[in-house]
């Protein structure tokens, strides 16, 4: 708590700053989300299988996401600071250090080219990877993909990025600290690397490419990874929308191995919003990582999840959204533990939440 009042005081003498000096070039923008989920295994601990990260505390209210965000921008300089709190903070950097526990975005770019728009940005940021933020308004479910959950939510390094003139084209090409850290594994001496090609020929289409390359174990048990994530959005016309995903990854067996345990995962979200404020989304999803790359069962047949879901969302006001959310997830081998430590197969969710954003 210390820290966010800090961070609030700085950027409220930065502000002050700014405007004395009339520079608006500085916005400061702020999201929260409050949710309660009700699992029916209802867990003993009162947390979500270890795969989930986002809306992982069970039967209770509590906090998702919320943080305060500055950002600095002009023709030729960007810059970007949020610190963050929540359930998804402490899941999802639980392997950081300190302070960097709290980073959610940091982050300077400026660009390189007079004509162009190319520009280099170093720090930590958003992934590249996916169609799914941590920010529950950007995305078409309440909940995230167990796609999402499981590949880099943010990355920590330096990236080169050109957008055509016409916004047509994105291409990027990153250097990281491994699969979504801030700091490297002990041990490891090695970068990842990684691209992005995003191809939007008009208002109704979008379709993307994104990998990862690299090690990230320590040098002694090196095992090199290989990642690929493709998706399309297609927006049939006002009132319907589709988003489909396919994650394919291969890791090596063990190190200097010509063998590699294969995952992958396809997802399917279809949107209809019958007025401005209402929306319904349905998703289908599948998950396989039997060899427990990603996901570790200790079971025979390992992590072969099936899993759907029903949204409702209702804009309260224009920044304040309501959320509820139904899910079922179905794994081949009974891995979900009830009240009792008994294992079963499914897992039926409910959920629902309200966000504010300013």
């Amino acid at each position: 708590m210390k820290k966010i009042i800090s961070f609030i005081s700085f950027l409220s003498v930065w502000i002050i700053s700014a405007q004395e000096a009339k520079d608006y070039s500085l916005k400061i923008s702020g999201f929260a989300e409050v949710y309660y989920q009700y699992d029916s295994n209802n867990p003993e601990n009162n947390s979500r299988p270890g795969f989930i990260y986002s809306h992982h505390r069970n039967n209770e209210v509590n906090i998702n996401l919320a943080f305060i965000k500055a950002n600095y921008e002009t023709e030729k300089l960007r810059a970007n600071l949020a610190l963050a709190t929540g359930t998804y903070m402490i899941a999802n950097y639980s392997e950081e250090q300190g302070a960097l526990k709290n980073i959610y975005e940091a982050n300077i770019g400026f660009k390189i080219s007079k004509n162009k728009n190319i520009w280099i940005d170093a720090g930590v940021f958003p992934s590249h990877i996916g169609f799914e933020s941590a920010i529950v308004k950007d995305n078409w479910t309440l909940t995230r993909s167990i796609a999402a959950e499981n590949s880099p939510y943010f990355e920590t390094g330096a990236k080169i990025s050109y957008t055509t003139d016409n916004g047509k084209w994105l291409m990027s090409g990153l250097i990281v600290n491994g699969w979504q850290r801030i700091q490297q594994v002990d041990g490891n001496s090695s970068l990842s690397f990684g691209h992005q090609l995003t191809f939007m020929p008009n208002e109704k289409l979008t379709i993307n490419t994104s990998s990862f390359i690299g090690n990230d174990k320590p040098d002694s048990i090196r095992q090199m990874r290989y990642f690929h994530n493709l998706y399309g959005i297609y927006k049939i016309n006002n009132k319907w929308a589709v988003r489909a995903g396919f994650d394919l990854g291969a890791e090596q067996k063990y190190k200097g191995s010509n063998s590699y345990n294969i995952w992958y995962t396809p997802v399917l979200i279809a949107k209809y919003s019958p007025t401005e404020k209402l929306s319904i989304a349905a998703r289908g999803e599948y998950y396989d990582d039997k060899n427990g790359v990603k996901i570790t069962t200790g079971t025979q047949n390992g992590f072969q999840m099936f899993g759907c879901s029903l949204n409702f969302d209702y804009q309260i006001l224009s920044n304040l959204l309501w959320r509820t959310e139904v899910r079922n997830l179905n794994n081949r081998d009974a891995i979900f533990l009830n009240r009792n430590k008994k294992p079963e197969n499914d897992s039926f969710t409910a959920v629902t939440s309200l966000s504010v954003f300013f």
